[in-house]
């Protein structure tokens, strides 16, 4: 059986993505909430009770007052490295609960 159109997985997924922008954007967010351990470290992790994104606004509820207090000191960084590690600009802000 002969192939015809044959084209790596990666080009195919790329397409399917372009066609469908909101699938994209899903998944470049799911991606964002699981960088979010590898951002951080295991220590800032334990503390996290709840994360969630809505317009654009990382909202991030922790259990410490004290990781609260230095985390916001940071947040245009943390927001830099999230979305790098999610491949695009998912968020343009975190707030901290």
């Amino acid at each position: 059986m002969k192939r015809i159109n044959t084209q790596p997985i990666g080009k195919a997924l790329d397409e399917f993505f372009e066609q469908n922008p909101a699938l994209a954007d899903k998944l470049a967010e799911t991606r964002l909430l699981n960088s979010w351990r590898t951002v951080l470290g295991q220590s800032v992790s334990r503390y996290t009770d709840n994360m969630y994104i809505r317009n654009k606004t990382l909202f991030v509820k922790l259990s410490s007052s004290v990781l609260k207090n230095e985390l916001m000191l940071c947040r245009e960084q943390l927001v830099k490295n999230l979305n790098h590690e999610a491949g695009r600009e998912v968020i343009d802000g975190i707030i901290l609960i």
